[in-house]
């Protein structure tokens, strides 16, 4: 009421009526207590407490394979999940299978499971789960490429296959097979080689039901059934489903033989030819 009449009678003083209004503001919001909520109990205080001291504490926890650190040892834990290529985390809808919980969280929250795709692309009939998928896919019409590579200049859709790039030029191979102990560049080329150790084969040929490991191997069987060998030796003419049985033919020509037996030293041109030879001698023993 104070405030107002203030207004009324100071009219004529503006600067006088700013004072008054800047007091009457002050007293009003003191008056008034802060809107705490209720009393945070114990563990509602341990848990803020935690979260803050992340931020003080130093990330003394290291991965001796890529060096990155970490401020505890459950996310090391969770990290060297990368290299190994275990995937512990799983869905509980599809089975399908995470390294990390925060990749299964966001796998749940999108509309997978339940067939709802909002997000239609307005170039073609595809449509999408969530708005991040869109806009990653209306880059093969745009022809967007936003992510250069600092080494060769080579542009990526996203920062993904950037990444995934540039172990090309670093050398970097992050990815080790717990089995065996052998290096990969990527993640899925690790994943492809795990198969040789679990013996799965989940590509099958639609002609004669043969199981392939890998999509390439795949691919090449295929053209056991279309007949179709595009492969041609410069030399005699002959033809090949694959450039690996190519490869393997000019031996014939250059009399070149990179296989020997481990036994005995001997040399030949083709790998059968080693696996012939121990068969049929005492090295096979």
């Amino acid at each position: 009421h104070v405030f107002f009449q203030a207004i009324e009678t100071k009219e004529e003083n503006e600067a006088e009526l700013v004072i008054i209004k800047v007091e009457e503001a002050t007293e009003s919001r003191a008056e008034v207590p802060p809107v705490l909520g209720p009393a945070p109990d114990d563990t509602t205080t341990s848990t803020i407490n935690q979260h803050l001291s992340r931020h003080d504490r130093q990330r003394s926890f290291i991965c001796a394979l890529c060096r990155k650190s970490f401020v505890c040892q459950s996310h090391l834990d969770i990290h060297q999940n990368v290299h190994t290529g275990e995937r512990p985390f799983s869905c509980s809808v599809c089975d399908k299978r995470f390294s990390d919980p925060s990749n299964l969280k966001r796998h749940q929250k999108i509309k997978v499971h339940t067939g709802e795709r909002p997000f239609p692309c307005p170039f073609c009939c595809k449509q999408f789960t969530n708005s991040a998928s869109l806009k990653l896919h209306l880059r093969v019409h745009t022809g967007e490429r936003p992510f250069p590579c600092p080494h060769c200049g080579k542009q990526f859709a996203n920062s993904a296959n950037l990444k995934a790039h540039q172990t090309v030029h670093t050398g970097e191979k992050k990815f080790h097979c717990y089995k065996c102990g052998k290096s990969f560049s990527f993640q899925t080329a690790l994943e492809l080689h795990q198969r040789v150790h679990t013996g799965e084969r989940p590509y099958t040929c639609p002609h004669c039901g043969k199981g392939f490991a890998q999509p390439n191997n795949l691919r090449v069987h295929l053209l056991i059934h279309t007949g179709e060998r595009r492969y041609r030796c410069s030399l005699c003419g002959k033809s090949f489903i694959s450039s690996s049985h190519l490869k393997r033919h000019r031996t014939v020509h250059t009399q070149e033989k990179p296989y020997s037996c481990a036994r005995c030293g001997q040399a030949f041109s083709q790998m059968c030819s080693v696996r012939r030879h121990r068969q049929q001698s005492q090295c096979g023993l």
